[in-house]
């Protein structure tokens, strides 16, 4: 049960974080900052297909692997670049939670496989 939560709120996460990356102005100049301004619009739908397959994850156990995953890839990388362009440990924190929070849903998801 603690598992499915822990899913829900990562797939609520991400299905707003991915709807802020393509349709807030603020991400806009956050990938500008980042100088990575033609990913934006890539990472938002990375953001909400990872949200969805978490969710489509509750009656396709699988998918929640991939999902889990490809979001775990995608924070690593978030978190690599705040750490790239020196926004400091605090900042930086936020990606790297929702890393381990993932990468947490793909080993226990796959134990109970």
């Amino acid at each position: 049960m603690l598992l499915k939560i822990i899913i829900f709120i990562s797939a609520i996460s991400f299905l707003f974080y991915g709807l802020n990356c393509l349709f807030n102005k603020k991400m806009f100049q956050e990938f500008k900052r980042f100088g990575l301004s033609d990913f934006r619009k890539l990472t938002g739908v990375l953001q909400l297909l990872g949200a969805i397959g978490l969710l489509i994850g509750y009656f396709y156990p699988v998918v929640t692997l991939i999902a889990s995953a490809g979001l775990a890839v995608l924070m690593l990388l978030g978190f690599l670049v705040r750490l790239k362009i020196k926004d400091g440990l605090l900042v930086s924190l936020p990606a790297f939670a929702f890393m381990s929070l993932n990468l947490y849903i793909l080993f226990a998801s796959y134990h109970n496989s």
